[in-house]
């Protein structure tokens, strides 16, 4: 059979049937994104409407009662902070690293990547021995004798240093693969019209890097909203974030229906803030 024959043939089918390998190729993820995304998203939507019996009263419960205000307050305020962190410490991190060499840019990347691949659960125990009464910091306060040390486990300080250490290679990543596509010679045709360095960085290389502070603010800011292990262990009662609250009305209180109404809050939050990136930016540069 010829090639020309067989075109004709392909082509001389109905689209559904010249599409059917593709969606034979795409019915497996699309059932499992269904049974493992979908289902018990609405089964928590409907929980959050039904449990225990059917009306709004959660979502009122939580605008109505100030305690919940707060925690949603110290939620974004915590997210707000640890990423606003993250990118003073990352963006001259990814700067150096995006101008050095491809083998030293490696290296960089490989220690950077180190904490990335360490448990988030062994990096959060270990603060708690950094800023521990026994620890070094608390060493360091009795060699130089600056009297007792304040209080540093168990507060928002030491919960913001958590994240901000788990978060932050997100944050450089992001970065790093903004940086890296930026044509050095931008700058220097910016210095050879008389541009002093600082000019040359506020109005030439920060807009260029301006998808990376984006998008890793993004991923930062939206991972730490439902954090739950590092506040949990690190942080104090007064600075309870959403997620502790939802293990709260769960494993203590079995409120099933206002954790559920909680969890739809945290979602649409989320849900919105990906929306507004995906209308101003794309969602697709978030992984270009």
């Amino acid at each position: 059979m010829s090639s020309g024959t067989m075109m004709r043939r392909a082509y001389g089918k109905p689209a559904w049937r010249r599409n059917l390998a593709g969606y034979g190729l795409v019915a497996p993820i699309a059932v499992f994104l269904l049974l493992a995304f979908l289902l018990p998203l609405g089964f928590v939507f409907g929980l959050s409407i039904t449990e225990p019996t059917v009306s709004l009263g959660h979502f009122r419960r939580i605008v109505d009662v100030p305690a919940y205000l707060m925690v949603m307050w110290n939620t974004f305020r915590t997210a707000l902070t640890v990423t606003l962190t993250c990118l003073v410490l990352g963006y001259p991190i990814a700067y150096v690293v995006s101008r050095r060499s491809d083998a030293v840019a490696v290296v960089m990347l490989g220690i950077v990547a180190m904490s990335f691949w360490t448990s988030f659960l062994v990096r959060t125990y270990a603060w708690l021995v950094i800023l521990g009464n026994s620890g070094p910091v608390a060493a360091l306060y009795g060699t130089l004798g600056l009297g007792p040390m304040p209080k540093l486990l168990f507060t928002s300080f030491s919960s913001t240093m958590g994240l901000v250490h788990i978060l932050l290679p997100y944050m450089v990543l992001a970065l790093y693969s903004v940086m890296k596509r930026i044509d050095p010679s931008h700058i220097r045709a910016a210095h050879s019209l008389g541009a002093t360095p600082w000019v040359a960085f506020t109005n030439v290389y920060l807009p260029l890097s301006l998808p990376g502070i984006v998008s890793g603010s993004i991923v930062v800011f939206t991972v730490c909203l439902g954090f739950y292990v590092t506040p949990i262990l690190l942080g104090g009662s007064s600075d309870m974030m959403i997620s502790q609250l939802i293990h709260q009305q769960i494993d203590q209180l079995l409120n099933w229906g206002f954790a559920a109404a909680l969890s739809v809050v945290l979602l649409a939050a989320t849900a919105l803030i990906y929306s507004l990136y995906n209308h101003f930016f794309g969602l697709d540069t978030l992984w270009k």
